[in-house]
């Protein structure tokens, strides 16, 4: 459980060093069953303490009844843990019973792997992966090199270095893993990644701040609209202004006369909008509707950006037809969105490229690498009011600054009630508007190109190195099993 303060908003971020520290020295001489009960407990306790505020959207605003709230947080949580689970018990199989080669290389590998699986896998949940706690430590000028998940297998190094200072013998090895990531950090940070590409551009965040719990009753419809609209007319002949996502809670199709009307206001004093909107597409006869959440940006050109990332049992109910017909007698609430396509090209407005996110999609870094090659700058529109004043929108906050630092590109963050932002290059918080109340953030953006390491590479070569490193491991630990006979008197 105390994994879960390393992130914000607490920020204890040594625990992402002495939590998982704990972890392996529990492991240490674990048979495989009780090593996988030991990391799956583990788990239980991380994802508890760090992922309960779901809970709250699905009960407290989603309206579904208590049991199957904490049936679908326990179940995600118990999924969460069975990969801890998977490490646990590979570690036994595996791994050396002690030494370097199970502390400083078949562990951390383990721990990378399993993050980076649990990540993507069946659609993937990289929340409170280690990384994200050091976005304001000297760690975080690893990001433009490896990513988050670099820095999170230098935390579980740590980690494996501070267990094997336990160990009589050479003490420099464990102490040089330990101190060194930090200053070599801190070097890299003051590498300039990326370049200027033109003058700042100066941008307006409308904040609505609607009440969740209000924010989807039809009769506060017209009021929900005219706040925003009021909030954006005094901003026009700003060159962007950005709404967060689903600002309209409506089918945006509903409401074209009123968008129009508002995109030509807006054009006529040279202003882009990038509006988080719920759309339909027209489908042919006897086929359902598609429904997307989308970002329209309206300038010359009419865009779209559509989720591709969808919330499972929010967006979309992976279900069989025969649960969702008991669901609908039952009265239980659910919907399915349909997915935007993987790739998906930037959005071009008021002279910025921005590489497009909506929602928890940003926490999918390596999507969001395909779009750097254009992209100026980076976009999240959010409505992280699904949970209430709970670490859920501080920890995405968080998430947004490691793909700022990632990218090394200001990223603009519009948030339905905070917390909304302007993110600079290197992580840092450039203006920040006040949370819970309805607000306009002014700020500008500096469009800058270039590509950093990772925006390269990806996760490839800490994939490679973690498999090198886990097999040396494991054929370590084969070597030594097989000497072992032959040391006997």
């Amino acid at each position: 459980m105390l994994l879960s303060f390393a992130f914000a908003p607490f920020a204890l971020w040594p625990l992402a060093v002495l939590a998982p520290a704990l972890l392996f020295w529990l492991l240490e001489g674990a048979a495989p069953r009780r090593a996988a009960w030991v990391g799956f407990c583990f788990g239980v306790g991380c994802f508890t303490a760090g992922t309960w505020w779901l809970f709250v959207s699905i009960q407290g605003f989603g309206g579904a009844p208590v049991w199957l709230a904490v049936l679908l947080v326990a179940g995600l949580v118990a999924v969460m843990s069975g990969y801890l689970a998977l490490l646990g018990a590979l570690a036994a199989r595996v791994l050396p019973a002690s030494g370097a080669w199970r502390w400083l290389a078949g562990l951390p590998a383990l721990w990378w792997l399993i993050e980076w699986l649990r990540g993507w896998f069946l659609s993937g949940f990289g929340w409170l992966s280690l990384g994200y706690s050091q976005v304001d430590t000297w760690l975080a000028g690893f990001a433009p090199v490896g990513g988050a998940h670099l820095i999170s297998f230098l935390l579980a190094t740590m980690a494996g270095a501070l267990v094997m200072l336990r160990a009589r013998g050479l003490v420099w090895p464990p102490l040089v893993v330990l101190l060194l990531p930090w200053p070599l950090g801190a070097a890299l940070d003051r590498i300039d990644w990326t370049r200027p590409a033109s003058a700042p551009v100066r941008v307006a965040v409308v904040q609505g701040a609607i009440p969740q719990d209000q924010k989807w009753v039809a009769d506060n419809l017209d009021a929900t609209m005219q706040r925003y609209r009021d909030l954006t007319l005094p901003e026009l002949g700003t060159p962007l202004v950005v709404w967060p996502e689903s600002a309209i809670p409506d089918l945006a199709n509903n409401y074209v006369e009123f968008l129009q009307s508002l995109s030509r206001e807006a054009r006529s004093r040279g202003t882009g909008l990038l509006l988080g909107l719920i759309r339909q597409e027209p489908t042919e006869p006897g086929e359902p509707p598609r429904y997307f959440n989308s970002i329209l940006a309206l300038d010359e050109d009419l865009q779209f950006h559509d989720k591709h990332h969808l919330v499972p049992f929010a967006e979309f109910f992976p279900v069989p037809k025969m649960v969702r017909r008991w669901m609908r007698m039952m009265n239980l609430p659910y919907s399915d969105f349909t997915a935007g396509p993987a790739e998906q090209a930037p959005l071009r407005i008021a002279g910025l490229v921005l590489e497009a996110s909506i929602c928890y999609e940003d926490a999918y870094a390596p999507t969001r690498l395909r779009g750097l090659r254009e992209a100026t700058a980076l976009v999240n529109v959010t409505n992280d009011a699904w949970f209430a004043d709970s670490p859920a929108r501080y920890q995405h906050l968080q998430i947004s600054r490691m793909r700022a630092q990632e990218a090394r590109r200001d990223l603009i963050r519009a948030a339905n009630d905070g917390v909304s932002a302007v993110i600079g290059p290197r992580g840092e918080l450039r203006a920040t508007a006040p949370e819970y109340l309805p607000a306009v953030l002014r700020s500008t953006v500096e469009p800058r190109t270039g590509l950093p390491p990772y925006a390269r590479t990806g996760n490839l070569p800490l994939l490679v190195l973690a498999g090198l490193l886990l097999l040396a491991a494991a054929w370590r630990r084969r070597v030594a099993a097989g000497a072992a006979p032959a040391a006997r008197p």
